[in-house]
């Protein structure tokens, strides 16, 4: 069930949110995991059962880490958790993927396994993960009630993609929740801003990616303008769906962290990593990073991490070769700029900093949308004249200026412009009210639009069901 829908806008959300009201304070948790399950269930039937069995898993692994904290062996049960999670997702997500290199290279004949993807597997199994080896570090304090562990595994606002939440952020919030107006109010206004973002930008810009991967038409400047038009697709549709998730989770009374903060103004590759998918880059640094040593080793120990940290990192978002390269090419970049380009950058007008940060952005999304190596070949041979194509045509032309207005919403939307607008219009007493008095009218215009986008069945794609 996509937020982006019209049975979760009016039906499967209006429901939950009608019953979670309803009940007393007592039965709220259950209500939300009910309803998470029927969320899951609903896309995911079979696989259901998988998640329900990861978090029995998760939980007793805690009773155990608990139980053995002060013993010798209390190391055992957090391996073993790591190791029935990581088995688990290396199973359903990389299982073909390893058996197709297999039969590459040693000229196998191994039968592909019919295995579907779970979705949101690779979320769900980074928060049961981190619950435990949080136990075992003694960072968090065992959860023995069952309900609230599997609330907060599979809590939907975030279950399909996201943000991944911590055990210890929401802790206490399982427990003992505030609701107000003004949290509720502030769930709505983000929740459809970020469906918004999804619908009305990523999916127009999606519309635009998938009229040149089916054109005959091709050019120098229409593969520029594909994989641009990529590049701020997955940013409105992942940082979309992250801000739905943060404002749903208020709205129920948990304050998830941000995902993602305006990364594209980044005058660095290393900001940029500090400002695009926030909980997965921090997930790394602290339980992969910072364990084997961080910066504090060795020149040669920390390259290593680095390329441990970025092949893991690419291979997180998908079984494919591209995606590793892709995690590898920005641990490239990032080793680089720390033993190369930091002072040159430092001395550089930012201006030029921006262009260079989004030139090597937008390459990444060329290889990170290639479907194999030969597309992602392709793609890059496109963009810099490799191919026998021109280097522009009426055709090119056409659909640049029909999606002239979408690029340029979309290039504004994606810097904090509004955000400092609003925040200086706030310093003054005037200004304050005409934004009280706009702010309902901007959000019921946009539900409004979402919704005529939605019943006329227009492309809805949720590019992180990919990964």
């Amino acid at each position: 069930m996509l937020f982006s829908s019209i049975i979760f806008l009016y039906y499967f959300l209006p429901l939950v949110l009608g019953l979670y009201f309803i009940v007393p304070k007592k039965y709220k948790n259950f209500i939300l995991l009910i309803s998470s399950l029927f969320f899951y269930f609903y896309g995911e039937p079979i696989y259901s059962i998988l998640m329900i069995t990861s978090i029995g898993l998760g939980y007793l692994h805690g009773l155990w880490i608990d139980r053995m904290k002060n013993s010798k062996y209390a190391k055992l049960p957090m391996i073993s958790s790591v190791i029935v999670s990581i088995g688990s997702l290396v199973f359903f997500k990389y299982s073909n993927f390893l058996i197709n290199n297999l039969n590459n290279f040693f000229s196998l004949n191994i039968p592909i396994m019919d295995i579907a993807l779970p979705i949101g597997i690779s979320f769900y199994t980074f928060q049961i993960l981190s619950y435990n080896i949080d136990l075992y570090r003694k960072d968090t304090k065992v959860q023995k009630n069952i309900l609230y562990f599997a609330t907060y595994v599979s809590l939907f606002p975030q279950l399909i993609a996201g943000p991944i939440v911590r055990y210890s952020n929401v802790e206490a919030e399982l427990s003992q929740r505030k609701h107000s107006i003004e949290k509720i109010a502030y769930g709505i206004s983000r929740f459809i801003i970020g469906l918004s973002k999804k619908v009305l930008l990523a999916n127009n810009l999606g519309e635009l990616e998938k009229i040149f991967s089916l054109s005959n038409e091709k050019t120098v400047l229409f593969y520029w303008i594909s994989t641009i038009a990529f590049t701020l697709q997955i940013y409105f549709d992942f940082s979309g769906y992250s801000d739905m998730a943060i404002g749903l989770g208020r709205i129920f009374g948990f304050h998830f962290q941000e995902n993602f903060n305006y990364p594209f103004i980044s005058k660095s590759i290393t900001e940029f990593w500090r400002r695009w998918h926030i909980s997965l880059g921090t997930w790394f640094r602290d339980y992969v990073y910072i364990p084997m040593g961080g910066n504090r080793v060795s020149k040669l120990k920390w390259i290593r991490n680095i390329l441990i940290v970025w092949f893991l990192t690419g291979i997180w978002h998908g079984a494919e070769w591209n995606f590793v390269f892709w995690g590898l090419y920005f641990a490239l970049l990032l080793v680089l700029e720390k033993l190369c380009f930091n002072k040159i950058l430092a001395r550089l007008p930012a201006v030029i900093n921006h262009i260079y940060v989004m030139f090597l952005v937008i390459l990444s999304f060329a290889i990170f949308n290639g479907q194999g190596i030969g597309e992602v070949k392709e793609i890059l041979m496109g963009l810099f004249g490799g191919l026998e194509i021109p280097l522009y045509n009426q055709v090119t032309i056409y659909y640049l200026k029909s999606y002239g207005i979408v690029f340029i919403i979309a290039i504004i939307a994606s810097t904090p412009l509004a955000t400092y607008i609003i925040k200086k219009l706030n310093t003054y007493s005037l200004g304050k009210k005409i934004i009280n008095l706009l702010q309902p009218i901007v959000i019921s215009v946009l539900l409004l639009l979402v919704t005529g986008y939605l019943v006329d069945g227009s492309f809805n794609p949720f590019l992180y069901f990919r990964f």
